[in-house]
């Protein structure tokens, strides 16, 4: 189906034309070093280029206020004091007599966009526009915006394509709200309105310098479970990179690829169907960098590896206490969350005493003069083969599965190994020979020859004790085994080469080291919303934190998980390890090949429908879980260690 990429250089042709140092950053190289970017790279020539047009008043009234319309629209008539004048009205903003005929092809390009994906044309897709957008309110321009592009997509996503209802997730630097636009609506207990309670989630950043560790904890501990739980028709992306590190606008420190991340964790929503429109972004380098990456992910390739993660700040935590803590009444998928906490939280604490305002003051101007300096992004190189099979010689290998049949010869020592280990059909010669070609899978991946597998195997739990203990140890350095069903497991290891995470319906004693976590739901691997609640807030915390090289799935036989939870999790696992990920199954459960070849070669995972309540006992007993295991895995963090304080108090 593609990726739809939207550009036109005629949203370069507007500038500001007077002197203000607050609207100097927006200038029209933020589009064209994006777009060269893109063609440098040879991402542009791998998309679907999509005409833009512009937005008709109708479609803009969708938002705006008529009025406010008819007045943008007499600035291309407009003197240069005139427009000084219309200027002076808003806040942050510029106006030039060529930005009216922009903002339409901006808000326009939004709807081309919305309509490609919605009907089928591409799967996703991303509008490279100018002006921004998100800053933009129904009868005012602000920060930059004219019209209000996404909002005004969200609109004609409903009404045109049927689009049921808006959730709506931002997180922006805030500082209790001393930074721009100093707006109290923008703190986190500002939930929505009436039927709208909850609908409206805002992660307040209130230091600068976030980290990409901060970002993926708010992801994996609000946005994503929340995201599912709504279960979405329609993924809109606000793609402001004035997140990204050195943009003297955000201040913060997220590295270009991070964004990779964000975005892939967010394809397999609404069954893919994901549209990224330009928002801010001022520093030119990490602007360009950042949305190379966020394409490169729409495209399909492997992701970078983020390693050397820290813990989530403080101030981080804070805000993702609050947030969890006054969602929970709106969503049952955070109806645990922050048992430990009281009700009554604020971030505003001590930061309003005069002495913590001069001394962070004093840090920001020190920060403001330090150059930030990052590395270039590695290269995402796509494995010549995606996706390969191990298979019995009389199974049916699924379309767009390369099946694997060479392999290298394992040499007596390690086939006296395998031998040993006494394993049914695994010292005969067949055994051999299929222990041999997953040897070989292995050796292609850790090369990116392959990029991922899947195994047909008589018995799985023997077929992982010999994939982990004597194919892995001499090509990868960490693997993350991710287990799901009742299955004894004996190669747990205390020295971090293997993290294993097994989710069943067994009630396991306490984990034995730091590096085996069994998880119990009492409904099995089948309770959807138990089980999604598992993955977001332990299993991907802990393999970001981890990193692993190789990620190694295990379906155990009658393990209950239903074919697009399945789907969900291979497309969630992906993001580690650069994709290199080995499937194992059980020959009689070859029935579930399809669903999980279709996952390995990228195919967006059917959405999982309504998530019910999950139940008390398992809610609670993964909170507790994940609390416990905070001391070894801080991404498992989600409350800071700090004084709560009442609001009316401050």
């Amino acid at each position: 189906m593609g990726t739809a990429l939207i550009y036109d250089e005629e949203m370069t042709k507007y500038k500001l034309l007077w002197v203000d140092p607050a609207c100097k950053i927006e200038v029209p190289e933020r589009l064209s070093v994006s777009y060269e970017a893109l063609v440098r790279t040879g991402l542009s020539d791998r998309c679907v280029s999509v005409p833009p047009r512009e937005a008709l008043d109708a479609e803009i009234l969708l938002v705006h206020s008529e009025e406010y319309l008819e007045g943008v629209k007499k600035t291309p008539h407009m003197t240069l004091e005139d427009l000084k004048e219309f200027t002076l009205q808003y806040g942050d903003v510029y106006f030039h007599p060529n930005i009216y005929h922009c903002a339409k092809l901006a808000a326009g390009s939004a709807l081309q966009l919305v309509d490609s994906v919605m009907t089928g044309k591409v799967r996703n897709g991303m509008a490279l526009v100018r002006p921004p957008g998100h800053h933009s309110m129904r009868s005012a321009a602000s920060g930059f915006c004219v019209f209000n592009n996404v909002a005004i997509a969200a609109r004609y996503a409903k009404q045109k394509h049927g689009a049921e209802s808006v959730l709506y997730f931002s997180w922006h630097r805030y500082e209790h709200q001393k930074f721009w636009p100093n707006l109290r609506e923008s703190d986190y207990d500002s939930v929505g309105k009436g039927s709208g309670a909850g609908f409206n989630v805002n992660v307040p950043w209130n230091e600068v310098g976030m980290e990409n560790s901060d970002y993926l904890s708010v992801f994996c501990h609000v946005l994503l479970p929340v995201a599912y739980e709504f279960c979405p028709d329609l993924v809109l992306v606000c793609a402001g990179f004035d997140s990204a590190i050195g943009d003297p606008e955000g201040e913060m420190c997220a590295t270009p690829d991070i964004f990779a991340h964000l975005t892939h964790l967010l394809m397999n929503l609404a069954g893919g169907k994901l549209c990224a429109v330009l928002e801010g972004g001022y520093n030119l380098t990490s602007l360009a960098q950042s949305v190379c990456q966020t394409v490169q992910t729409l495209l399909g390739d492997p992701l970078p590896q983020l390693a050397n993660l820290r813990s989530p700040c403080e101030s981080a935590l804070e805000s993702l206490q609050c947030v969890r803590s006054v969602q929970r009444q709106y969503w049952s998928i955070l109806k645990h969350a922050a048992d430990s906490a009281t009700t009554d939280v604020s971030t505003k604490r001590i930061k309003l005493a005069k002495a913590e305002e001069e001394k962070a003051e004093t840090a920001e101007d020190e920060r403001s003069q330090e150059e930030k300096v990052w590395p270039e992004p590695a290269e995402r190189l796509r494995p010549p083969v995606c996706s390969v099979s191990v298979l019995p010689d009389d199974a049916a290998c699924p379309d767009g599965l390369k099946r694997l049949a060479s392999s290298k010869d394992l040499g007596p020592l390690l086939v006296s190994r395998i031998r040993n280990r006494s394993m049914e059909d695994a010292g005969d010669a067949d055994g051999v020979a299929t222990f041999s070609r997953l040897y070989t899978l292995i050796e292609k991946m850790r090369t990116n020859e392959i990029g991922n597998g899947v195994a047909l195997v008589p018995d799985v739990a023997a077929a992982v004790e010999c994939v982990v203990r004597d194919l892995c140890s001499d090509l990868v350095s960490r693997v993350l085994v991710v287990c799901v069903g009742k299955e004894e497991l004996n190669y747990a290891t205390a020295d971090g080469k293997m993290l294993v995470v097994q989710i069943s319906g067994e009630d396991k004693e306490e984990q034995k080291g730091k590096y085996y976590i069994p998880v119990c739901l009492k409904k099995g691997c089948g309770d959807t919303v138990g089980f999604i609640q598992a993955v977001f807030g332990l299993l991907l915390p802990l393999g970001y934190e981890y990193d692993p090289g190789l990620v190694l799935l295990v379906r155990v036989p009658g393990s209950g998980v239903g074919d697009c939870m399945w789907q969900q999790l291979i497309g969630l696992l992906k993001g580690f390890a650069k994709g290199h990920t080995l499937v194992l199954m059980q020959t009689n459960d070859g029935a579930c090949m399809g669903p999980t070849a279709s996952a390995l070669l990228g195919h967006p995972a059917p959405p999982l429908q309504e998530l019910l309540t999950p139940l008390p006992d398992d809610g609670g007993a993964l909170e507790r879980m994940r609390e416990r295991l905070q001391a070894d895995w801080k991404m498992l963090q989600t409350t800071g260690e700090w004084v709560c304080c009442n609001p009316s108090m401050l």
